[in-house]
C-alpha cells in the first residue's frame, strides 16, 4: 500500500489511547464506569424542534441536494438572532453561511487562506480543531498560551513581531473550551485593533454563547466596533438545543471570508440537510425558555460538582460559563497520571488538560453532560476512595 499524504503524518497520536484502554479493561471486568469527560449534553433535544424535523422530512422538496450555503430563510433567521441578541446587523446573502456543525466549518477555513508554511495563532489549551486544522492545511500552529494569571486569555502583545507579521489566522474561544472563561468585549476590541494592526483574519469559535449562568451573558465578537472588517464568528445549535448529533451550525461576519468558505463548500459538500436547517431555525426563532432551563440544569451540576471538589481539597470558584469545570490537579501528579489514578481508584473518568495542549498540562477537565445522580456517585466515590489533596 502507498503510504498515506504528508498532511495525515503531522496529525498527533490520540492521547487519550490508554485511558480508553484502561476503561475498557474495567468495564470488561463488570465495574461501573461514570464518564466526567464527554462534552456532549446528555438530555434530548427539544420536542418543538423534533415535531419541525419530522415535517420537514415529510416534505419531498427537502429531499433534493440544498444549497451549500444553506437556505436563505436559514441564513436571516441567524442574521435576526444575532439583531435581537447582540443588535448585530448582518445581511443573510452576503455575512451568514450555514455549516455541516460548526466544527466542519472551523477546519475548512484554513483550506480557504493558509498556505503551506504560513502560521496561525492557537490558543493553548484549546479546541484540538484550531490546530489540526491548520496542520491539515499546511500551516504552523503558533501556540498562544492560556494562563490561570491573564483569565486564561492570550496575552497577544506577548506575540513575537515576527510571528505577528507572518500569521494569516488568529483564533479565539470565548466562553472557553476547556478552560470555561469568558471574554469581554474590551478584549475583543483590543483583538479587533491587533487584527488590524498586522492584517490578520480573525476566527471566533462561539459555541458556547448559550451556556451561561448566575446572569452573565457572553458577549459576541461581532459587537466589537470594525469586526467584521477583520474576521468571522462560529456559533453552533448543538449546544443549545442538544443538536450534537444533527450537525448544524453557521459562520458569520466578514463578507470576503464568508464567500470564500461558501465557494470551498461548494466543492467539497453539498450543504446541510434543509430539513435540518428547519429545524434549526424553529430553535432560533424560539422563546428561549428551553435555553433558560437547560442553563439551570448545568448551573446546578455545576455547584455541586465545585463543592464536591472543593471538599477534597480544592478551591475552585464556580465558572460563569460552559458546561466544563477546569480544575488543577493536586501535588505530586501529571494531568494524564492524575486521570489514571481517579479512574483506578474511584471509576470516575476526567479528562486529561494536556489533551488540549502543552499548557493544559497540570489541570483536568470535568464535563456536566451527566445526571445529578451520577454526578453524586461519582463525587462519593471519588470522596471515599482518594481522600482530601494538597495544592
Amino acid at each position: 500500500m502507498k503510504p498515506q499524504a504528508n498532511r495525515m503524518q503531522t496529525l498527533p497520536p490520540y492521547l487519550f489511547a490508554r485511558i480508553e484502554k484502561m476503561i475498557e479493561e474495567k468495564k470488561a471486568q463488570g465495574i461501573d464506569i461514570i464518564s466526567l469527560g464527554i462534552g456532549d449534553p446528555d438530555r434530548p433535544t427539544p420536542d418543538f424542534v423534533i415535531d419541525k424535523m419530522i415535517e420537514q422530512v415529510k416534505n419531498p422538496a427537502n429531499h433534493q441536494y440544498p444549497s451549500s450555503v444553506g437556505m436563505l430563510s436559514y441564513r436571516t433567521g441567524v442574521a435576526d438572532w444575532y439583531r435581537k441578541k447582540y443588535q448585530v446587523d448582518l445581511d443573510p446573502q452576503t455575512e451568514v453561511v450555514a455549516l455541516i456543525g460548526s466544527k466542519e466549518g472551523i477546519a475548512n477555513i484554513n483550506y480557504c487562506y493558509v498556505n503551506p508554511g504560513d502560521i496561525n495563532l492557537v490558543p493553548d489549551p484549546g479546541y484540538p480543531v484550531y490546530g489540526i486544522g491548520t496542520l491539515l492545511a499546511g500551516g504552523e500552529p503558533y501556540y498562544m498560551p492560556l494562563l490561570k494569571e491573564n483569565g486564561f486569555l492570550p496575552d497577544l502583545q506577548a506575540i513575537p513581531e515576527e510571528v505577528a507579521k507572518k500569521a494569516k489566522i488568529l483564533w479565539l474561544n470565548y466562553p472557553n473550551n476547556p478552560t470555561g472563561a469568558v471574554a469581554t468585549l474590551d478584549f475583543f476590541r483590543e483583538v479587533v485593533a491587533f487584527a488590524k494592526e498586522y492584517d490578520l483574519l480573525v476566527c471566533h469559535d462561539h459555541a458556547y454563547s448559550e451556556l451561561a449562568f448566575d446572569g452573565y451573558r457572553p458577549p459576541s465578537f461581532l459587537q466589537a466596533d470594525g469586526a467584521k472588517e477583520v474576521g468571522i464568528e462560529f456559533n453552533s445549535l448543538s449546544k443549545p438545543f442538544n443538536m450534537t448529533g444533527w450537525r448544524i451550525g453557521w459562520a458569520a461576519g466578514n463578507k470576503e471570508m464568508i464567500e470564500t468558505l461558501g465557494r470551498y463548500k461548494s466543492n467539497v459538500d453539498s450543504g446541510a440537510f434543509q430539513a435540518v436547517q428547519y429545524a434549526g431555525l424553529a430553535g432560533l426563532a424560539s422563546d428561549g425558555s428551553f435555553i433558560e432551563k437547560m442553563q439551570k440544569v448545568y448551573a446546578e451540576r455545576r455547584d455541586l460538582i465545585i463543592a464536591g471538589l472543593n471538599s477534597m481539597g480544592w478551591n475552585l470558584i464556580a465558572p460563569a460559563a460552559t458546561f466544563y469545570i477546569w480544575a488543577p490537579v493536586p501535588k505530586g501528579y501529571s494531568s494524564e497520571g492524575f486521570a489514571e489514578f481517579v479512574l483506578e481508584r474511584a471509576g470516575v473518568v476526567v479528562t486529561p488538560g494536556n489533551g488540549y495542549g502543552a499548557h493544559g498540562e497540570g489541570y483536568f477537565r470535568i464535563s456536566l453532560t451527566i445526571e445529578k445522580d451520577r454526578i453524586e456517585e461519582a463525587l462519593t466515590r471519588m470522596k471515599n476512595a482518594l481522600g482530601k489533596f494538597e495544592f
